[in-house]
């Protein structure tokens, strides 16, 4: 998923009429006459999705003057591409921002991940983390600025997408199949170019088999109130992660000698020699864990379970490491202690929010000057990276950046 940027807060009567004109994309036809044959498919396709259970009503709704957005296919084949190394991939994750509006987040729904944590035993820091990741932790602003209308790229895709047309109908009956239920509006169903949506950014397939209805309100809720988001994501990581209850994901660690391979115990590896890097004894010494070292010089970890539990969720171990670091991060624990080889130490939110408002100043567009970094700030990053000659052109706004911004080059 893009990660996104914000715009500056919009007043209350901007976001409803935001609203409103999203609405348009559903309630009232465009000027623009629809592309050539998509009309005949529409009407093609109207009979199979009945015949799937789809109401007539539902497909009236959605369905009956819908637009496909061709743009999807632009995104498809130019999804921007930052290589960036694992110490820039954490930092920009593990941001400032998500930190303090994670740490926020938990404030006002400690009833909910404490519910969580009983039932089924996953640590709270996981699910902020992997919220504040997916999703900004709900923020509407985010859905409203960064999101675009779900049924209208499904239908192009379902429509004109050669290679995965079975797989993009199979998607598009799905989400008229949530509507159908009345677990979303067209209307609030904003996600990503691929209809990725909701808190935890899942595909309607995936809401509609993995999601649970947390809250006991009759539905299973991409959207509004976090419960049913997270209390499936925990199921999730719990079913198909295996997560184990009371266990931690691991550790940064210290090595006295090269680092063994195996899963051996926390006990066995302490007798090997390993230490936790920050001192403190391992409190579950009978619990196993595996040795990894990302970089040769860099930080070194001790993975449990419950790591791969995370990892189940997204298979990258970058990825991995970003959740369930940023999750210790909310929860008060410091920065890792060895530093990635030629790392920079992440910017404050203060120097992230300079970073976008001289960028603006200076012509490149960051989608927003509140600190939260995302492929519109990454672009506007390497843009001036490469008009100024900064090398590598990787896109990454760190302190060499800002420092240049501060020059006036």
């Amino acid at each position: 998923m893009k990660q996104p940027d914000s715009k500056t807060a919009p007043t209350r009567r901007a976001v409803l009429q935001a609203g409103i004109a999203a609405s348009a994309v559903f309630a009232a036809p465009s000027a623009l006459a629809a592309p050539p044959g998509f009309d005949e498919w529409r009407n093609n396709f109207r009979p199979r999705a009945l015949a799937k259970g789809i109401s007539d009503a539902t497909w009236t709704r959605v369905m009956g003057r819908i637009e496909p957005d061709m743009t999807v296919f632009r995104q498809m084949q130019k999804q921007p591409e930052f290589h960036e190394q694992i110490w820039q991939y954490i930092n920009r994750r593990v941001s400032d921002w998500r930190i303090i509006n994670g740490r926020e987040a938990l404030k006002k729904h400690e009833a909910l991940f404490a519910r969580i944590e009983q039932d089924f035993g996953v640590e709270r820091g996981t699910l902020l983390a992997l919220w504040g990741v997916e999703s900004a932790y709900g923020d509407p602003l985010v859905q409203q600025n960064h999101m675009r209308p779900v049924f209208p790229a499904l239908a192009a895709l379902a429509w004109n997408e050669p290679r995965r047309r079975a797989y993009w109908e199979t998607e598009l009956i799905n989400a008229l199949r949530i509507v159908d239920r009345g677990w979303g509006t067209p209307e609030e169903m904003r996600g990503s170019w691929a209809g990725a949506m909701g808190h935890t950014q899942w595909m309607p397939e995936v809401w509609l088999n993995v999601g649970m209805d947390y809250d006991k309100d009759g539905r299973v809720s991409p959207f509004g109130k976090p419960d049913d988001a997270l209390g499936s994501s925990a199921r999730f990581l719990l079913n198909r992660g295996k997560y184990h209850r009371g266990e931690h994901w691991g550790y940064e660690v210290r090595t006295s000698g090269g680092a063994a391979s195996g899963n051996r115990t926390y006990a066995a590896w302490a007798s090997a020699g390993v230490t936790r890097a920050d001192g403190k004894p391992f409190p579950q010494p009978n619990a196993s864990a595996q040795m990894w070292v990302p970089v040769a010089g860099g930080p070194s970890f001790l993975l449990g379970p419950n790591f791969y539990s995370v990892k189940s969720y997204n298979p990258s171990m970058n990825y991995a490491l970003a959740i369930c670091h940023l999750g210790d991060r909310i929860l008060g624990a410091p920065p890792f202690i060895q530093p990635f080889p030629g790392s920079e130490r992440a910017l404050t939110l203060a120097e992230v929010q300079e970073v976008q408002t001289r960028l603006t100043k200076a012509g490149f567009d960051t989608g927003g000057t509140d600190g939260r970094v995302g492929n519109d700030t990454m672009k506007a990053v390497r843009d001036y990276q490469t008009k100024i000659g900064l090398l590598p052109a990787d896109g990454y706004g760190g302190l060499k950046v800002l420092a240049r911004l501060r020059q006036g080059g």
